[in-house]
């Protein structure tokens, strides 16, 4: 009894309960990387959905509708190579990382660079399908990759916060 106990208290936790709905914030909850200026800028969107937990910087997710065409947006911001979609728990329906996965790897999507470094080694990244479909996660950069694999960091990496690095 003690072992279902602690299995469903521990499914429970990992699920659903370090995630917490994301309020919109306005204007600024889509933004990619002007090719121009190199800074996030907002872009048109509706139906904003996201989901977050403070436990780790990579469960961000979010999906959106936007008027943009692929053709605009790749003319207009940064693409970002070689992202792949994590994971959603399964009650936010919007994200299938699968599915989305499957729209990239057909050419069906793009991916955009949201924001470089939203957390020490981790970026924003959006993907955008052909029909406007879009969603947002967190995706671990070159030096998130080092850092958290425990490989030399090195002096191409901005110094973390709160280190003595």
């Amino acid at each position: 009894m003690v072992a279902l106990v602690a299995g469903a208290l521990l499914y429970y936790m990992q699920i659903y309960a370090f995630y917490a709905p994301v309020t919109p914030s306005g204007q600024d909850d889509v933004q990619l990387v002007s090719l121009t200026s190199g800074v996030p800028e907002p872009i048109v969107y509706e139906d904003f959905e996201a989901i977050d937990a403070e436990s780790s910087p990579i469960r961000y997710r979010a999906c959106f509708t936007t008027i943009h065409s692929l053709a605009m947006l790749t003319e207009t911001y940064e693409m970002y190579d070689g992202a792949e979609p994590r994971n959603a728990p399964g009650w936010f329906d919007c994200f299938d990382a699968e599915a989305i996965g499957a729209q990239l790897a057909a050419g069906d999507a793009l991916t955009f660079l949201s924001q470089k470094n939203v957390a020490y080694g981790v970026d924003r990244v959006v993907a955008i399908t052909d029909d406007g479909r879009g969603y947002v996660w967190h995706e671990l950069n070159d030096c998130g990759d080092k850092a958290y694999d425990g490989t030399v960091v090195g002096e191409e990496c901005p110094p973390r916060e709160n280190s003595a690095d």
